[in-house]
C-alpha cells in the first residue's frame, strides 16, 4: 500500500527514465543504510515453503525479475531483498553503448503498459563482472542476459554472444541469449532458422567448454508465427537448451484503447504490460502444447496480478517474471504471486 499510495505517485511524477534512475539511486541508499536489506528480507521475502527445483536450480520463489529492469547489475542486492527468487540482469553487451536517442521510455497509465525502445543501454560486460564478482557468495539467484552490440553485424554476432558467455561464466546461475528485443536493428532477424541454429550451437559449444556449466534459455518475441515457434522448438531442442522465456516486448500495438493518433505519436518501441499478456500467452499455451515437460518454460510478459501469474502457471510456465508489473504494483505483487502460487 505504500508503494501504490505514496511512492508510485512521487515516481510518475517525473519522466519514466528519470524515475527509474531515482528509484536505483533510492535502492543504492537502502543498501547502506545498516539493518535495512535484513528487515526488508523480513518483510517481502520467501519462506522455505515458496522454494521449487528447476533446470537443476533451486529457486526460492517462482516469481523473479525480467531482464530490462536492472541492467548493470546494481542493485541486485535490494531487489533480492524486495522478495524476487531470481533476479536476471542485463541485457548485456561486450561493450557499452549508450543505446538509443532520449526519450526512450513511455508510460501509458490508463492502458498499464510501458512503450520502451531502449536499444541495450549498457556499461558493458566488464562492469558487470566486477558488480556480479562481488556478489559471488551471495546466495541470490542470478540470470545473465545476453545481447550483441548495435554495431556488430549479424553476420558477427556469435562473436558478442560468446565474449558474454565467457566472461560471466561462474557468476551466474544461467544464461539468456536475447535475440528478440525489437530495439536493436536487425536482431530479431537471428530467430530466423539458420541464424539461429548457428547461434545456438555455438553458445552450447562454449557452454559445454566451461568449468562451470549451467542452463540456457532462449528469449523469443510475441510476435512470431506458429511456424517460427516450430522451428525455434526444433532447435532449441536439438542444441539442448534448458528452455524458453516467453516472451519479450511486442511492436503491436493491439489491445491498446488509446486513438490511432496517440498511439501513432508514441512511435517505435516494444510494448509491455497489460495489452501484451494475451498474446504472450497465447504463445506460451501453443509451445506448451508442443514440448509438454521437456522444456523449462519461464513466462514474461503482462503480469500485472496475482491472477495473471496464476494464468501463466496454468498454461504452463515453470517460473513466472515480473517488470512492468512491478513497476505498476510495487514488491506486494511479489509477495501476492508467491501466496497463490503456492496455495
Amino acid at each position: 500500500m505504500l508503494y501504490k499510495w505514496l511512492i508510485r505517485p512521487v515516481l510518475f511524477l517525473f519522466p519514466a527514465e528519470t524515475a527509474h534512475h531515482l528509484a536505483f539511486f533510492a535502492l543504492g541508499v537502502a543498501r547502506l543504510i545498516p539493518g535495512l536489506l535484513p528487515f526488508l528480507r523480513w518483510v517481502y521475502g520467501p519462506h522455505i515453503s515458496h522454494q521449487v527445483t528447476i533446470a537443476g536450480i533451486k529457486f526460492p520463489s517462482r516469481v523473479g525479475l525480467a531482464a530490462g529492469f536492472d541492467k548493470d547489475a546494481k542493485a541486485v542486492e535490494a531487489l533480492s531483498a524486495l522478495g524476487f527468487g531470481f533476479i536476471e540482469v542485463g541485457t548485456v553487451t561486450p561493450r557499452p553503448q549508450k543505446g538509443n536517442p532520449k526519450p526512450r521510455l513511455f508510460r501509458l497509465p490508463s492502458e498499464k503498459a510501458l512503450i520502451n525502445r531502449m536499444g541495450f543501454n549498457n556499461e558493458g560486460i566488464d562492469k558487470m563482472v566486477q558488480r556480479l564478482s562481488a556478489l559471488k557468495n551471495s546466495g541470490i539467484i542470478i540470470g545473465g542476459n545476453i545481447g550483441k552490440n548495435k554495431d556488430t553485424t549479424n553476420e558477427n554476432a556469435i562473436e558478442d554472444y560468446l565474449a558474454c558467455l565467457r566472461s560471466l561464466n561462474g557468476l551466474v546461475d544461467y544464461f539468456v541469449v536475447n535475440i528478440s528485443s525489437p530495439n536493436t536493428p536487425g536482431l530479431r532477424e537471428l530467430q530466423d532458422k539458420e541464424p539461429l541454429r548457428l547461434l545456438l550451437e555455438a553458445v552450447m559449444s562454449e557452454i559445454q567448454s566451461q568449468e562451470k556449466q549451467v542452463p540456457v534459455f532462449l528469449k523469443i518475441a510475441p510476435d512470431i508465427s506458429e511456424g517460427q515457434a516450430d522451428d525455434i522448438i526444433d532447435l532449441v531442442l536439438k542444441a539442448k537448451l534448458a528452455g524458453l522465456i516467453i516472451s519479450n516486448t511486442t511492436i503491436s500495438r493491439e489491445g491498446l484503447t488509446l486513438s490511432k493518433t496517440d498511439i501513432e505519436s508514441l512511435g517505435a518501441g516494444g510494448l509491455s504490460g497489460k495489452p501484451l499478456f494475451s498474446k504472450s500467452t497465447e504463445l506460451l499455451r501453443y509451445i506448451k502444447s508442443k514440448v509438454s515437460n521437456s522444456l523449462v518454460i519461464i513466462a514474461s510478459g503482462g503480469i500485472m496480478s496475482e491472477q495473471d501469474a496464476y494464468e501463466k502457471i496454468k498454461a504452463g510456465a515453470d517460473l513466472v517474471q515480473l517488470y512492468t508489473g512491478f513497476i505498476y504494483e510495487g514488491p506486494s505483487l511479489i509477495r501476492r504471486i508467491r501466496s497463490l502460487a503456492t496455495s
